[in-house]
C-alpha cells in the first residue's frame, strides 16, 4: 500500500479484495450446485457470478489507482477511474444478460431434466446468503465513503441474491411439481432483470463521467453555503461542478459588496471556502469568480450598513439549487 493512503483508502482496498475473495468462493459454490442439478437457472446464476469475479478484480486494481493523490499529469486526481469501473461492470452485466438469455431460450425449446434439485436449493442457499452480507458491506462502505465503483458492486451483488433466491424459487417449484420448464423460465427473467441493472449502471456512470447534474448532490452542496452564509454573501450562481470519485471541483460567481478591496475579498472568499467544504461531505475545492454588487442585489443584501445602498432592505433569500446553477439576477 502506498504511504500516502488514509484510512479510508485502506478500508476500501480491503473491501475490494474482501469482494474479490468472495465472488470466486460464490462462483466456485454455484457451479459446484449447477454440476449437480444440470439447472439452466443455476448455470445463469453462475454465469452473473463470473462478472461478479471479473468486475471485483477490477475494482481492485482501480481503488488502487483512485487512492494516489492528484499529480501535475492528474490536477484533479484520479477519481474518474471509479465511473470507467462502474460502466465496465454494468456493460459485463448487460453482456452475460445477453448469453442467459440465450442460454435459458435454448433449454425453453429444448427440455432437461433436472437431477437433484432439493440439493441445489441448500447449496444455492448458502451462496446467497455470502452475497447478501458481501453485498451490504460493500453497500455501506461505498456509501460512506462516496465510492461509485464500490456502490456499483453493492448493486450488481444485491441483486445477484435476489437473482439466487428466483433460483431457489423455480427449483422448489421444479421439485414439488415436476414443472422442468419453470427452471429455463426463471432463467430468462434472470436475464431481463440482469439486463436492467446494467443499463442502469452504466447510465448514472456516464453521467457521472460527463458532469451530468447530480440534485442529491448539488442540495447537499447549497446545504453547505447556508449553513456557512455571511451576510456580506450577497449572492451565489452560475455554479458548475466536477465530479473526480470522492473529490469535487466547483467553480461559481459569489457577488460581493464592490467597495471591497482585493485583500479583504480574499480573505472573506478563502475563510468562506473553507466552511463550505468542512460542511461537505465530499473532498472538494471552490473557485469563486468574484463579481461587485449592483442595484438590483439591493433588495436582498444584508449589509444594512452599507453607504452606497440604492433600494432598501426588504428580505434574505435562501440559496436554492435553481438560483445556484443560474445565472446572475437580471
Amino acid at each position: 500500500m502506498s504511504a500516502s493512503w488514509t484510512q479510508q483508502d485502506r478500508v476500501i482496498n480491503f473491501s475490494a479484495r474482501l469482494s474479490l475473495v468472495l465472488s470466486i468462493l460464490v462462483l466456485a459454490i454455484k457451479f459446484f450446485a449447477y454440476e449437480m442439478t444440470k439447472s439452466t437457472a443455476v448455470f445463469s446464476d453462475a454465469v452473473e457470478s463470473i462478472v461478479n469475479v471479473i468486475a471485483a478484480l477490477v475494482a481492485l486494481f482501480v481503488m488502487k489507482a483512485v487512492a494516489e493523490p492528484a499529480d501535475e499529469e492528474h490536477p484533479y486526481g484520479h477519481g474518474k477511474l471509479e465511473y470507467f469501473s462502474a460502466a465496465f461492470e454494468g456493460g459485463l452485466i448487460a453482456f452475460a444478460a445477453i448469453a442467459i438469455g440465450i442460454e435459458a431460450v435454448r433449454a425453453l425449446i429444448h427440455e432437461k431434466v433436472l437431477r437433484q434439485p432439493d440439493i441445489g436449493l441448500y447449496v444455492m442457499g448458502a451462496a446467497a446468503l455470502i452475497n447478501l452480507l458481501l453485498g451490504l458491506h460493500l453497500r455501506t462502505v461505498g456509501r460512506k465513503f462516496r465510492s461509485e465503483a464500490l456502490k456499483a458492486s453493492a448493486t450488481h451483488v444485491l441483486s445477484d441474491v435476489w437473482t439466487s433466491v428466483g433460483v431457489m424459487g423455480g427449483l422448489a417449484i421444479v421439485h414439488v411439481t415436476g414443472l422442468a420448464w419453470i427452471d429455463p423460465l426463471v432463467g430468462v427473467l434472470i436475464a431481463l432483470q440482469l439486463g436492467y441493472s446494467g443499463y442502469r449502471i452504466v447510465r448514472q456512470s456516464i453521467g457521472a463521467l460527463i458532469d451530468e447534474k447530480e440534485p442529491k448532490v448539488l442540495r447537499e452542496l447549497v446545504a453547505s453555503f447556508n449553513k456557512a452564509k455571511k451576510k456580506w454573501v450577497i449572492d451565489i450562481h452560475q455554479m458548475k461542478m466536477i465530479r473526480s470519485g470522492r473529490f469535487h471541483h466547483i467553480d461559481a460567481h459569489m457577488v460581493v459588496p464592490e467597495y471591497w478591496n482585493v485583500a479583504e475579498t480574499h480573505e472573506a472568499t478563502t475563510e468562506f471556502e473553507k466552511e463550505v467544504v468542512s460542511a461537505y461531505s465530499f473532498d472538494a475545492e471552490i473557485a469563486f469568480h468574484v463579481d461587485p454588487c449592483e442595484k438590483k442585489y439591493c433588495r436582498t443584501c444584508e449589509m444594512l450598513d452599507c453607504q452606497i445602498r440604492q433600494e432598501p432592505f426588504e428580505a434574505v433569500r435562501p440559496m436554492s439549487v435553481e438560483t445556484v446553477v443560474r445565472g446572475p439576477l437580471p
